[in-house]
């Protein structure tokens, strides 16, 4: 099993950050848990992929070639993929992991992992999302979208369905027992199902 592991290229102001993430790797690779993720060795990625390696986990990395030398492609990965475009990043990535878990980041964690989402609930595939509350950095995101499910624009069951965990061991014991929503748009005789 691996997952999709979105997070900083930055390290953010706290420490406990750093912390949190490079435990959670260690929790992977405990587990025999491989990481896909950006391929860079900068900020909170580079804490990953460096704390995974540290403990014998694989560590995949796929990078955009226009990235390789800004984020600095990290060169003591399992495998480090470059490739041509953040488009063919996001899609080797979405390909090569079995669900998808976001760490405190910016708006390119934000954007991944909202895409992630997005297609699990159009049945583009059937993974797992979820977010690493770490010290509740989340917390104002999920209230700006329960926010949508109360205004009528996202449906309980695929707010429901995103798992929101505050520590390694709690998301990975949850992805265990995960299974997938239905999808958003069947076909008109499944709809009633919905």
């Amino acid at each position: 099993m691996r997952l999709a592991v979105f997070t900083g290229s930055a390290s953010g102001t706290d420490a406990l950050y750093a912390r949190e993430a490079a435990s959670f790797a260690a929790e992977l690779a405990a587990r025999g848990i491989g990481i896909v993720y950006g391929g860079g060795q900068v900020g909170l990625m580079g804490t990953v992929a460096d704390s995974a390696v540290a403990a014998g986990g694989e560590v995949l990395g796929v990078i955009p070639s226009s990235l390789d030398r800004t984020e600095v492609g990290h060169t003591g990965l399992s495998t480090l993929h470059v490739v041509d475009s953040m488009h063919e990043r996001k899609q080797m990535m979405a390909d090569l992991a079995d669900g998808f878990v976001a760490l405190p980041g910016g708006v390119g964690t934000l954007e991944e992992i909202f895409e992630a989402w997005t297609w699990l609930q159009l049945g583009i595939h059937e993974k797992p999302v979820a977010f690493l509350n770490i010290n509740g950095f989340w917390d104002p995101l999920l209230a700006a979208i329960d926010s949508l499910v109360s205004a009528g624009f996202l449906k309980q069951a695929y707010r429901d369905a995103v798992i929101v965990a505050g520590s390694a061991a709690e998301l990975l014991d949850s992805i265990d027992g995960w299974t997938p929503p239905a999808r958003k748009w069947q076909d008109p005789g499944e709809r009633s199902r919905i």
